[in-house]
């Protein structure tokens, strides 16, 4: 099977891995991904008593954790940025077929 190949500045092969899930039973929440997402792929949700997605700054609501989901998939450039700084390898990467 083949994927969609990139070259690099120098002309090198380049396999860019996209962002394909992201495990919230895993996530903690950091921020960091989100920070170093130059995409918007990402946004914080905040999980409450029930095990539903809200407004994590909603004040209304009684938030028992913060996670990140991925709001833009299709924006993903591949970069691989959000896979490094994962501490909690929350996050499934995976190239795409040509």
């Amino acid at each position: 099977m083949s994927f969609l190949t990139f070259k690099t500045r120098d002309g090198s092969d380049w396999v860019p891995k996209y962002l394909m899930d992201l495990k919230t039973e895993l996530c903690i929440g950091c921020g960091r991904c989100f920070k170093v997402c130059t995409q918007g792929v990402l946004k914080l949700m905040g999980i409450n008593d029930d095990g539903e997605m809200c407004d994590p700054f909603d004040d209304d609501q009684e938030i028992e954790r913060k996670v990140m989901t991925i709001e833009a998939a299709g924006a993903c450039i591949g970069c691989g940025s959000c896979e490094t700084v994962c501490g909690t390898n929350a996050q499934t990467h995976a190239p795409v077929p040509a």
